[in-house]
């Protein structure tokens, strides 16, 4: 039975008897809106506020037969949870609290109890504020066949497991002193290596605190261990074990005395064979024996520490003529150095020694002379023979200056063309490095290799047009000044190899050969990888008039 009126003032008190049972009969109504699916757990405090008007819901269109045909004492419901858009019609008893349609909703939602808030009501009535759990709908000016929306907000919190706290290993504490001033203090944690044992504590009845004695939270005293040598002779000599005997026949002895006669026939007397060993015997032997094991004992710690003795005298000995090899090797390779440092003298400090003896040689000389004691003649000629070997040593020291600076010039010249062919190395995130070849290294290492052809003394004739041919079509690709002199070199010296000329009137033209050369591998147009070793920037040498890349023409090379 389903109430069709409203209950009048007589009947005020089966009102809610008659709306208790017509609640559970008014959910079996069949309702074309879908219903209202589960609200997926969340892990924190969840809000879904709920705001729909009853004409904009797009489950109220779907209704059908519930709404066209209401009961009567029942108003349709739109109950919306926005922002998800889940919604669902309903026919509610004008008549129940607006709290037993609460828990019904948490219910059918499967959310905790007191997490569903029911709020502006629109439509039929208007409740603008949480509707109030006391009131009833009819409380709230709905009446029966009324059409009306309700948005509903869900907000509850759902506990997380805790994570597990991890004391750090380090603790940092603030503590402030007598005079006010702030420390921080850093406190070690130390692990346990083992369960500590409880001996005992309390608990704080108010707060539920437990605490531990002190002495759980020491570290264990650590036994000293005791590495002492101990000697003992019995322990070392002797083994004991207990055994129990029983005689075949029960013997006995009997004196003879007043009133018994022994028979003595068959007695005999027995000697010992040895004399009786005491006991001051025993000690006597018990202390020889002593003394001997203490002789032997101490003989072989003798002999220990002998051979430790011998031995570290061995190891000193031998780091002694290790150090003693080191320095001789170390004075001997100074010397070399020294000698060959004024044999081929490569830098100026090199240089500067040979002046300082030379002058130190001179000044000797020179007092030697004055101090002689030779006549005026004599001295004369002898200053004659110092100056002119002064004059002949100083002119070796600038043949040598000078083959030194070419010397210089080449290893320079070297190492930088090496520098330019070297490969990238790329270091990896794991610490391996990757050796990459760009084509800019590709092309400087192939530019190092025509220059050290040119630079090769000893070729033959097909040799060394072969290496002029590698370097003048290489040249060719670029169109300038300087290219064009180099043609024009290479093509000279060509013609002087195929009349047969000698090797000294071609000292001149391969020296300036390979320096045009040299000075096409540095130009960045020609060799990029030559850009990271500019000293001068770029723009310096467009302001000079021997641009290597001009192309006007230089008088003399026939352009």
């Amino acid at each position: 039975p389903v109430a069709s009126d409203p209950p009048a003032e007589g009947a005020a008190g089966e009102a809610p008897e008659a709306a208790a049972a017509a609640a559970p009969e008014a959910s079996e109504v069949p309702e074309a809106a879908p219903s209202v699916p589960s609200v997926p757990s969340v892990p924190a405090v969840t809000e879904t506020s709920a705001s729909a008007s009853a004409p904009e819901a797009p489950e109220a269109s779907t209704s059908t037969d519930a709404q066209s045909h209401p009961v009567s004492g029942e108003a349709s419901i739109d109950l919306v949870i926005l922002p998800e858009g889940y919604g669902q019609t309903k026919q509610v008893n004008i008549d129940r609290l607006v709290g037993q349609i609460r828990a019904d909703l948490e219910h059918e939602l499967s959310i905790p109890d007191k997490s569903l808030f029911l709020m502006n009501l629109s439509g039929a009535a208007e409740f603008k504020q949480v509707l109030p759990d006391e009131k009833s709908l009819r409380d709230l000016g709905l009446k029966p066949g009324d059409r009306a929306g309700i948005e509903l907000r869900i907000n509850y919190y759902q506990e997380q497991a805790a994570e597990e706290y991890v004391m750090p290993d380090c603790l940092e504490l603030k503590v402030v002193n007598d005079r006010g001033e702030e420390r921080i203090i850093s406190v070690h944690v130390q692990r346990p290596v083992m369960e500590k044992p409880y001996f005992g504590g309390y608990r704080n009845k108010m707060t539920g605190s437990t605490f531990h004695h002190a002495v759980t939270q020491t570290a264990p005293i650590q036994k000293k261990d005791v590495h002492i040598i101990r000697f003992h002779r019995e322990a070392q000599t002797y083994e004991y074990r207990t055994r129990s005997t029983q005689c075949k026949r029960e013997a006995g002895t009997q004196m003879e005395k007043v009133g018994l006669y022994v028979d003595q026939r068959d007695d005999v007397v027995m000697k010992p064979r040895r004399p009786y060993f005491s006991s001051a015997d025993k000690a006597a032997l018990v202390l020889e024996k002593c003394v001997m094991i203490q002789c032997h004992a101490r003989g072989m710690l003798a002999r220990r520490r002998t051979r430790q003795l011998r031995q570290a005298r061995q190891e000193r000995e031998e780091l002694e003529q290790r150090e003693a090899e080191r320095l001789q090797l170390e004075a001997d390779l100074r010397h070399k150095r020294e000698v060959e440092r004024r044999m081929h003298p490569l830098t100026p400090e090199d240089f500067n020694v040979l002046y300082k003896e030379l002058e130190a040689w001179r000044v000797n000389e020179a007092a030697r002379i004055q101090n002689s004691g030779f006549d005026e003649a004599t001295r004369r000629a002898a200053q004659y023979e110092l100056l002119r070997k002064e004059t002949k040593l100083l002119q070796t020291i600038d043949k040598l200056k000078i083959k030194a600076h070419s010397q210089n010039r080449d290893s320079k010249i070297k190492g930088k063309l090496e520098s330019m062919a070297q490969p990238k190395v790329w270091l990896q995130t794991d610490g391996e490095t990757t050796t990459v070849h760009t084509p800019f290294t590709t092309r400087a290492k192939e530019l190092m290799d025509l220059y050290s052809g040119l630079r090769l003394p000893l070729l033959t004739v097909d040799e060394r047009l072969d290496v002029l041919l590698h370097v003048k079509w290489t040249v060719k690709e670029f169109d300038c000044n300087l290219t064009r002199e180099m043609v024009d070199l290479i093509d000279r010296e060509a013609d002087m190899l195929n009349r047969g000329r000698p090797e000294k009137s071609f000292a001149g033209l391969r020296k300036r050969l390979a320096n045009l050369f040299l000075q096409f591998i540095e130009t960045p147009e020609f060799n990029p990888e030559a850009i990271q070793f500019q000293k001068v920037p770029r723009e310096f040498y467009d302001q000079t008039g021997t641009h290597p890349l001009s192309t006007v023409p230089i008088k003399g090379l026939g352009c």
